[in-house]
């Protein structure tokens, strides 16, 4: 009775183990990479392009640099609420997380998702879900790095 149940539970194993290998999506890492290049890149070439408009207006680099930043942020929180970008970030993996877009989908994803629950108690409490650890931990290493700084001129070693 009990080799027949354990040849039951084996078996069950062995089907779901298979199972499993069938649904599991396979991926190829050159393609994922080659993606993750092509679609940060053209982000990256659309942020260079928005620069070189701005400058041929006159601007200085530094207001066609806050333009850029701008217009890529607007773009951004218009496509996850269009969801469109998630699509991208789908399909190009870690090329969709260029930081000022990734940053801005990630906030603007986290309001989208809480906005039922209201203005203080759904987005208020959660627009920072994803992005807070990013803010908290950018805070803490600059000053971490400004102590070390600081320490290292102190003491000489930097001039």
């Amino acid at each position: 009775m009990q080799e027949k149940a354990m040849k039951e539970k084996e078996q069950k194993a062995k089907e779901y183990e298979q199972y499993v290998k069938q649904v599991t999506p396979t991926h190829s890492l050159p393609m994922n990479m080659a993606k993750a290049f092509f679609v940060g890149g053209l982000i990256c070439v659309i942020g260079q392009a928005i620069l070189n408009v701005a400058g041929s207006y006159g601007l200085d680099q530094e207001t066609a640099g806050s333009w850029c930043s701008l217009i890529l942020i607007f773009v951004s929180v218009l496509l996850t609420g269009l969801n469109i970008y998630p699509k991208i970030g789908k399909f190009a993996g870690a090329g969709a997380l260029v930081p000022i877009t990734g940053f801005a989908n990630s906030v603007a994803a986290s309001a989208i998702e809480y906005q039922k629950e209201g203005q203080v108690f759904g987005i208020g409490c959660k627009i920072f879900t994803i992005a807070g650890p990013v803010i908290l931990y950018g805070i803490f290493s600059s000053w971490l790095l400004g102590v070390v700084y600081y320490i290292l001129q102190w003491i000489g070693v930097i001039g």
